[in-house]
């Protein structure tokens, strides 16, 4: 996936105001098979998979024994014993090798290649090649086909706006992307993906979350189903808990001048250091800097904090992500 086709700007408007495609074929495919499947990924990841119905989808993350994010990706319901796990691409391996064993068969899919029309238009612009999107609400996937191959169509995505992503097996795919990007869906590169899922407070593995992040931390604590049972990382979670919680949250920063944050830029409060950026942009939405850091918890919503932008303080205030109202529920 490149950094840009036709440039940044031009791309992330394209997906705020009509539909952009991306090629996310780089992003890890992997099927969980059997009557054993959901027992062997509850183990696994952290949310609860028995909310999730055939046809349906949900965001996990996989950590380590002490808490840490491995990994934040989608499960996809596919069939009744049948899931397919999608993880970030640099992640693949390692989550391939911790979903091998136990009581299901797992099955690595590098042949799907993974398309995700993303913008308002988005749906009207899928519906002529896929028109089981029409049935489809938020995080719900349905089986579909194209000149014969068989095709997963999901309502999921990772731009704040309404979106499709489309699993299609790589010798079928050229036929969509030439007939979505000819109905008016220009590709779009890997830097618009970032100043738009920024624009949404979306984390970025590598960026914002990673092993040395809880996901207590990371503000993820809404995908953690401590009720369900075992998994791994459950006990490191519920001892940090008991003992008051994290010292950083990650939070969102709004620049109050002109200065363009970027990460690993120190954040002070009246001089005292609290924290470090860990993804930063500008907004091509709002025209202003915005940033994500983990800051320290006596940090609160509303504040000024200084952001040190190479060598000279710039303010910025405290917020909630998102930065931009959207949604993909839409």
């Amino acid at each position: 996936m490149p950094i840009e086709y036709g440039g940044v700007l031009k791309e992330h408007a394209a997906v705020r105001e009509g539909a952009g495609i991306f090629d996310l074929t780089h992003l890890g495919k992997v099927d969980v098979l059997g009557p054993g499947a959901r027992d062997h990924l509850q183990g696994i990841v952290t949310n609860d998979l028995s909310r999730v119905g055939v046809g349906e989808a949900q965001y996990n993350l996989v950590l380590t024994e002490e808490g840490g994010i491995v990994d934040d990706l989608i499960v996809y319901r596919t069939g009744e014993e049948a899931w397919l796990v999608v993880p970030n691409a640099g992640n693949t391996t390692r989550v391939l090798a911790i979903l091998e064993g136990g009581d299901a068969e797992v099955r690595h899919r590098p042949d799907l290649v993974t398309l995700a029309v993303q913008g308002p238009e988005a749906i009207g612009l899928v519906r002529p090649v896929f028109p089981e999107v029409d049935g489809l609400g938020f995080m719900e996937a349905a089986a579909s086909s194209f000149r014969g191959a068989e095709v997963l169509v999901a309502r999921s995505g990772y731009t704040g706006e309404p979106g499709v992503e489309v699993f299609v097996p790589e010798e079928a795919a050229a036929g969509p992307w030439r007939e979505l990007t000819g109905a008016g869906a220009p590709p779009v590169g890997l830097g618009a993906r970032d100043t738009l899922r920024l624009e949404m407070g979306y984390p970025l593995h590598g960026n914002d979350i990673s092993e040395d992040r809880t996901p207590m931390e990371a503000g993820l604590s809404w995908a953690v189903a401590m009720e369900k049972g075992d998994f791994t990382g459950r006990e490191a979670l519920a001892r940090i808990k008991e003992a008051g919680g994290p010292a950083q949250r990650l939070r969102g920063l709004r620049m109050l001048g002109k200065r363009i944050p970027r990460s690993h830029f120190r954040v002070s409060k009246e001089g005292r250091p609290v924290g470090e950026t860990t993804s930063g942009t500008f907004s091509p939405t709002l025209r202003v800097g915005i940033a994500l850091a983990y800051l320290g918890r006596e940090v609160e919503l509303g504040d000024t904090v200084e952001v040190d932008v190479r060598g000279r303080a710039a303010e910025a205030e405290v917020v909630r992500p998102p930065f931009v109202d959207r949604s993909p529920k839409a």
